[in-house]
C-alpha cells in the first residue's frame, strides 16, 4: 500500500486461543517449529551468510536438554566487518526518502502477519511464552512497525519555523549513522522489532546483537526483513555474547548510538562506556536506555479487593514474572490487608505451571538456570524476611519451573522489597494509609511502571502528581503497554525514559539540520 494513503494506525488484537481454528493452527505451528529445532543459523553482514568456528547452543527453558538452534558466537573481528558494513550501506541509505524506509516496516509487517503462528511458535519453545504472551510480543512488533513507518512519514513533512521575511529558513531531521541495537530476550520480538525498526526507519543502519538467549527468534526476524527486500549492510545480525562483539561496538569510535533494553547492571555500564571519547571519534555517542524496575501495585481500601487480586496477579506471574513492568511489590492499606491476601492467596492458587507447549499451562519455565538459581536464592531470603503465603517451590529436573510465590510482611527496606528479581516472586507490604502506600511505592531507585487500585479521585489525583514512574495505570494491571496508546519508559534507574511507541521516539535516532537563504 503507498504510504501517502495509510489508513489510521490501530493496534492489532491479540488472537483468541479459545477458537477451535486458532488453537489447531497454533498446535500445528508448535509442531512444525519442533520439527526445525536443532538447525544451525549463520550471522549475517552486508547481506551474506556468515559461519563461524564457534557456535553455542539456544535451549528449551521448558526442556532444559533441547537444542532449539545454534548459532555463531561472533567475535571482534566478525563485529568488525560487520560495522564496515553499516558503515557503507549508510552512505546510501541515509539518502534513500522517508516512504521508502517506511515501506520496509510495512513489508516487514504483512510477511509477520503471513508468520503470526510459526513466530509466535518460536518463542514459545525459545524462551518458555504461553500462548498469550507470544502472541501480545508478536502483536506489539507489529504495532511498532506500523506505527513508526507512520510516525516517519510525519517527521518527514519538516520542522515549523518562525517566519522570518529577509529569509528563507527550513529545517529538517537527518539520521544519525551506525547504531547498535542490543534487546533483550523476554520480549525477543515486539522489543527487538521495535528498537531495530525505530532505528531504520530514521535512517540509519544498524548493528543487531540479540541477547544469547533469543537468538532463534531474532534470527527468524532478520530473515523476514531479509525478504522484505531491504539493502544489504543496512540491517546485520551478529549473534553470542555481549562481553565479545557486543562491548567492542559498544566502544566503536564509529558507532554513532547505542539503544539497549535489559538489566540495570548492564544498562549501567553501557552508559558508562558510551560516554567515553575514544580515539577516532569525532561525535557525543547517543545510549538509549531502558533498564528494569521493582514495580509497585498500590490497593487502597476505597476498591473493589477481588479486581485488584486478579490485576496484581496476573501482573506478578505473567511470563513468569519476566518482564520489566512486572509487579514484584504489591503494597496495600492496612484496612483490607487481610481481606486483600486472603484473596490474592486463592486467585495465585489457580495457576498452571507447565511446559507451555500445553495451551493449558499459564505459566512456564524461568529463562535458565541462573535465572533459577538466582530467584530460589531470594526465595529463602523472603521465607526469612517474611511469611509464604503462596509457592516457594521449585524444580529444575526437566526445565526451569518455579511456582508462582507470594511473601506477605514483607518490610520495605528489606531485600525482597527493593531488588529486582525477575522471577515470579511477589513481595505483599502492609502500608498504614494511602499516603504511606505512595511513599512505600516511591521508595525504591527505580521508576518505571506502577498501577493503583483505588475508586477515590482525590486518591487518583494525589497519585498522578506523587507517584514517581514513567508508566501509571489506574484499576488495571500495570504490564501490558499499547503502541501509540502506552508511551514506554521510565525514571531513575529504569533508564532513559525515552518513550518508545510514542510520536517522538524517533527522534532520538535522528539530528536536526536548518538552512537559511536570504532573499
Amino acid at each position: 500500500m503507498p504510504t501517502a494513503t495509510l489508513p489510521k494506525f490501530i493496534n492489532v488484537s491479540i488472537l483468541d486461543f479459545s477458537d477451535p481454528e486458532d488453537r489447531k493452527k497454533m498446535e500445528s505451528a508448535i509442531k512444525k517449529m519442533k520439527s526445525e529445532m536443532g538447525k544451525e543459523y549463520p550471522i549475517i553482514i552486508g547481506g551474506e551468510e556468515v559461519f563461524l568456528d564457534k557456535k553455542f547452543g539456544s535451549y528449551n527453558p521448558s526442556h532444559k536438554h533441547e537444542v532449539v538452534g545454534i548459532f555463531q558466537k561472533a567475535d571482534k573481528e566478525a563485529a568488525e566487518k560487520a560495522m564496515q558494513a553499516a558503515l557503507k550501506a549508510f552512505e546510501t541509505w541515509k539518502f534513500t526518502p522517508a516512504e521508502e524506509r517506511a515501506e520496509y516496516l510495512l513489508k516487514v509487517s504483512e510477511l509477520m502477519k503471513k508468520k503470526r503462528f510459526e513466530l509466535d511458535a518460536v518463542m514459545v519453545l525459545e524462551e518458555g511464552k504461553n500462548w498469550i504472551e507470544a502472541d501480545g510480543d508478536l502483536c506489539e512488533a507489529i504495532d511498532f512497525l506500523e506505527y513508526y513507518a507512520r510516525q516517519i512519514i510525519e517527521i518527514d513533512k519538516g520542522v515549523p519555523l518562525t517566519e522570518y521575511a529577509p529569509e528563507d529558513n527550513k529545517a529538517a531531521y537527518i539520521p544519525l549513522g551506525v547504531g547498535i541495537v542490543i534487546p533483550p530476550w523476554n520480549f525477543p520480538n515486539a522489543i527487538l522489532t521495535g528498537m531495530t525498526s525505530s532505528a531504520l526507519a530514521a535512517g540509519n543502519t544498524v548493528i543487531l546483537k540479540p541477547a544469547s538467549d533469543a537468538p532463534w527468534i531474532a534470527t527468524k526476524v532478520m530473515e523476514l526483513f531479509s525478504e522484505a527486500g531491504i539493502p544489504s549492510g543496512v540491517l546485520n545480525l551478529v549473534t553470542g555474547p555481549g562481553s565479545v562483539a557486543g562491548n567492542y561496538l559498544v566502544e566503536h569510535p564509529k558507532t554513532r548510538f547505542i539503544s539497549f533494553t535489559g538489566s540495570m547492571e548492564v544498562g549501567k555500564g553501557i552508559y558508562a562506556k558510551a560516554g567515553k571519547v575514544v580515539p577516532g571519534q569525532i561525535w557525543l555517542k547517543r545510549a538509549v536506555i531502558e533498564m528494569g524496575g521493582k514495580d509497585a501495585i498500590i490497593v487502597d481500601s476505597e476498591t473493589d479487593i477481588t479486581n485488584a487480586a486478579d490485576g496484581v496477579a496476573t501482573s506478578a506471574f505473567g511470563f513468569q514474572g519476566q518482564k520489566c513492568s512486572a509487579c514484584s511489590r504489591c503494597i496495600v492499606v492496612e484496612d483490607v490487608y487481610d481481606e486483600f491476601v486472603e484473596k490474592l492467596k486463592k486467585r495465585v492458587e489457580k495457576i498452571t505451571t507447565g511446559d507451555v507447549a500445553d495451551h493449558d499451562n499459564w505459566m512456564g519455565p524461568v529463562i535458565n538456570e541462573a535465572s533459577f538459581k538466582k530467584a530460589m536464592e531470594y526465595i529463602e531470603i523472603g521465607k526469612k524476611e517474611g511469611k509464604l503465603l503462596n509457592g516457594g517451590e521449585g524444580d529444575d529436573s526437566e526445565g526451569y519451573f518455579i511456582k508462582p510465590t507470594v511473601f506477605i510482611d514483607i518490610e520495605s527496606q528489606s531485600q525482597l522489597g527493593q531488588e529486582e528479581i525477575f522471577a515470579p516472586v511477589l513481595a505483599v507490604i502492609k502500608a498504614k494509609d494511602y499516603d504511606d502506600a505512595i511513599r512505600i511505592a516511591n521508595d525504591t531507585i527505580y521508576g518505571l511502571t506502577g498501577a493503583v487500585y483505588t475508586d477515590n479521585e482525590e486518591k487518583i489525583e494525589k497519585a498522578i502528581r506523587e507517584f514517581h514512574v514513567g508508566n501509571l495505570y489506574f484499576n488495571r494491571k500495570c504490564t501490558a503497554a499499547f503502541v501509540g496508546i502506552h508511551p514506554f519508559g521510565g525514571f531513575n534507574m529504569s533508564g532513559t525514559d525515552s518513550k518508545t511507541g510514542a510520536p517522538g521516539h524517533l527522534l532520538l535516532f535522528m539530528q536536526m539540520k536548518m538552512w537559511s537563504r536570504k532573499k
